[in-house]
Formats: structure tokens, sequence, C-alpha cells
């Protein structure tokens, strides 16, 4: 009986603090302010406090941020995200509550206190995140915070209304530091492949594309419920402001509302567009013990949309020069989302013995026709070097990056080029590599995997 005493309570005093209303629409319910917290901590210094696991902060710890997410077009459901500062921000949290129509309480530009102690704090697909618990397979995980536990740890400061400006940048600086801020754009539009379709499908969390004209690729993530999940995309180029979300390597933009998106302009697609991506990479190569003509390099792409491939080379560099002595123009290619492209020197020897045809034919001495010792580049149109195998000037024979009579093969956890090569990211096969590297010749077809990664 106590216990539900308690409980009704605390209903209530939530009700008296939330539900006082200063006009029959309900459109401006009355909340009391609070300004006798003092920050002790900042928003870096909280995020450092993470060691991998999920953890319920135990000091009287207190934050201070600025509500940058709305869920009153319906785009944002059950979470706030607060930013450090109301201009240049430098970090933020996504704050987990089971309290809807949350933005009649916390206003956009509104200046929070977040109490700390007591909630959860952890980081999931590279969004920091604040709030109560579940368990999932035994593990923890922030959930959503109690609606009747908000008002315990998320207190309005009596400052006025802060003008929020976003912060104004380009989709290559894009940093996990701002993930939960807000921030500009300028000169998106909507994929071509996407032109016309709506904001989102009904009742479905569904992504859609922007392209800067640079070829720079971005995420827009929408709301089956959202209030504008029904409409159109818009057909122009322009600026988009939004809160900067992250789903693993994929940053994505999340509107409060049409507002948000001013695309007048006309578009960029009328001149020639290059696209560029860190997701695409070289995923194996190949020189079989038993079959130089079955040679091949394969590459893959792990983003989640098809890219064009113009502008792109792939270049070979023989033994230790430092000049490339083989070059191939992948212009007018196109590689699927999560899938490969396999290159060969030779077509017709390559299907008799794999059984099926490679994708391209490159001829002898291409990158495809390595020998084991040499050195591969994968660059972008803008000359940026996107992935490479080996070490340019250096000859692999009897190296870390030898894959004579074998193959060179990425690991599944790697899903991004790396400028650098890495030997960690590799499995290596050949005859007379470096101890680091397996000394176990590989033949074909049965050692081999073109076009599966």
């Amino acid at each position: 009986m106590k216990l539900k005493l308690a409980f009704l309570f605390k209903y209530y005093c939530f009700l008296f603090i939330f539900g006082c209303v200063k006009d029959p629409d309900f459109k401006n319910p009355e909340t009391h302010c609070n300004d006798q917290f003092i920050a002790n901590r900042t928003f870096i210094e909280i995020k450092n406090l993470f060691d991998g696991e999920v953890l319920q902060i135990q000091q009287d710890l207190v934050i201070e941020g600025y509500i940058v997410s709305s869920d009153q077009a319906g785009n944002f459901f059950s979470t706030i995200h607060i930013q450090d500062n109301p201009i240049n921000p430098t970090a933020g949290f996504q704050i987990e509550i089971d309290l809807r129509d949350s933005y009649l309480f916390y206003e956009l530009g509104s200046k929070v206190y977040v109490k700390l102690k007591g909630l959860y704090f952890g980081k999931s697909k590279g969004v920091y995140k604040l709030g109560g618990v579940f368990t999932s397979f035994g593990n923890l995980s922030v959930g959503r915070l109690p609606a009747l536990a908000v008002g315990d740890h998320l207190f309005l400061s009596c400052e006025p209304i802060n003008n929020l400006v976003p912060k104004n940048i380009s989709i290559p600086e894009l940093s996990e530091d701002l993930v939960s801020t807000l921030i500009q754009l300028e000169g998106l539009e909507v994929i071509a492949e996407e032109q016309n379709l709506t904001f989102a499908l009904p009742e479905e969390e569904t992504i859609r594309n922007l392209a800067d004209c640079k070829g720079g690729l971005i995420e827009l993530l929408n709301s089956g419920y959202s209030d504008f999940q029904d409409t159109i995309l818009p057909s122009g180029n322009g600026s988009v402001i939004a809160v900067l979300y992250r789903e693993n390597n994929d940053y994505q933009l999340i509107i409060r509302n049409l507002n948000d998106m001013d695309m007048q302009n006309e578009l960029c697609t009328d001149t020639e567009v290059f696209f560029t991506s860190d997701q695409i990479f070289i995923s194996e190569i190949a020189d079989p013990n038993n079959n130089s003509e079955a040679r091949f390099i394969e590459l893959y792409n792990a983003g989640n949309m098809q890219l064009k491939l113009d502008g792109w080379f792939l270049l070979r560099y023989t033994n230790e020069n430092v000049t490339s002595g083989s070059e191939i123009d992948l212009s007018g290619i196109q590689i699927d989302s999560y899938s490969t492209l396999v290159f060969s020197p030779n077509a017709i020897e390559f299907e008799s013995i794999y059984g099926f045809p490679p994708d391209f034919e490159l001829g002898n001495n291409s990158p495809a026709d390595s020998n084991g010792d040499d050195n591969l580049v994968l660059i972008d149109p803008f000359g940026t070097v996107i992935d490479i195998f080996g070490l340019v000037g250096e000859d692999g024979s009897g190296t870390n990056h030898e894959f004579e009579d074998g193959k060179a093969e990425r690991n599944l956890n790697i899903v991004t080029g790396n400028p650098v090569f890495t030997f960690m990211e590799w499995t290596i096969y050949n005859d007379t590599g470096g101890s680091e590297t397996l000394n176990l010749p590989q033949n074909a077809p049965e050692d081999f995997s073109p076009g599966i990664r």
C-alpha cells in the first residue's frame, strides 16, 4: 500500500510540474525552471568515462547542454539530443526517454541541466547515450528512462530560449565528435535514383540518400510515422539543417521538420559528378600456385548503396618501383552495395578454372596480373588513396606483403579501405613470404573464392 501511495504521489507531482497549461490548445504547458545546479563535468569528460561497457553513473555529476532535437513533427521518437554549446558545439548526447511530445516540455534551444547520478551511459553504433537500462541476452543496453523519472534527471534552466546556430560543415569534415549536434550542409540534393520518392515508407524507418556536387554521399534518416512521411522529397539543390546521427560507419542526418531543408537551387547533376567512398576496397588478390592465368583482383563495396566508379583508378606498382607500371581506369563501372567486382587478366582461362566469368578482363601485366610481389593502390576521382596493399617502393619478396603462389585476403571485420598498408587487416598466403605470413601455397580453384566476400 505504501509503495502504491508513493507511486501516486510521484505521478501527481509529475503532472503538477508538467501539466499546467497556459491556453486551451495545450500548446504551452507551464514548466518550472531551475538554476540551482552547477555543471561539474564537460561532455568530453563524460565520454571519457566509457570503457566499452554500459555503466551506471554513481557520482554526483551534472552537465549542462542545449536541446537540438524535437519530436513535434514525429521524426524523433523517445529521444532528446543535447549539445554542449548553442554555437560551435564540440560534443552531443542522445538521451533515451519514455516521454511523448517532449517538445512541449523541452523546447528547441532550451538550456538544460542533466543530473547524471543513477543514469546509465553507453555507446551504441557510434552514438553516446544516456538513459535507463534494459537487458538483452544477458547484456546491458541503454534504454528509455521512464516518464516519471525524467523530471529527476533533466531540469530546465531559467535562461531564455537560445538561438541555435548549426555548425556549417561539409561531408568530408564530419566526425564522430559531432554526433547528436546540430549541423548544416550546403549544396546537397537527393540522388537521381530516389527523385520523386517520398521521405519514408509508411510506418517504416527509411533511409534516403543525399549527394553533394563533389561526389560526397550522406544518408537522410526518416521516420515512417513522421508528419511528412508521404511528402515527396525536394527536387532541387540546397542546404540541410539536421541532427547528425551515426549507424556504425554511416553518418546520417535527421531533420526536425521540413523547414530544415531549403533545396530550391538548380541541381548539379547537369555537370559531371564524381563520387567517393572509403567503403570500397581491395578484398582479395590472387596468384595461384598451379596456374598464373587464374590470377585476379577483387574489390568490395561495404556500403549500402550502388556507386559509380567514374574517375577511379586501380594502380599496380611492380616490385620496388615508385611509379605505377600499370593502371586501369574504372570509369563506366558500377559496384552494387555489399557486392564484389572481380577483375581477371584472362577471362577465358578464369571461367574454365572457376566455372563463371569474371566481371571484367583487364589483360596481361594489368593490376589483376600481379605475380605476388607487387603493390596495388585504389584511387578515387579526386586523387585520394582509398586503399592500398603493400608498400610502394618495396619489393614484396620475402616480406609481410608477399602473396606469390598464394593470395592476400582482406579479413572479414574490415569494412573500410585504408590508405596505409596494415598487415593485421590481411591474411596472406605465399611460398616464401615473411614469417608473419602463411607459407602455404594456394591452388585454384579450391583455395580461392572470387566474387564471395
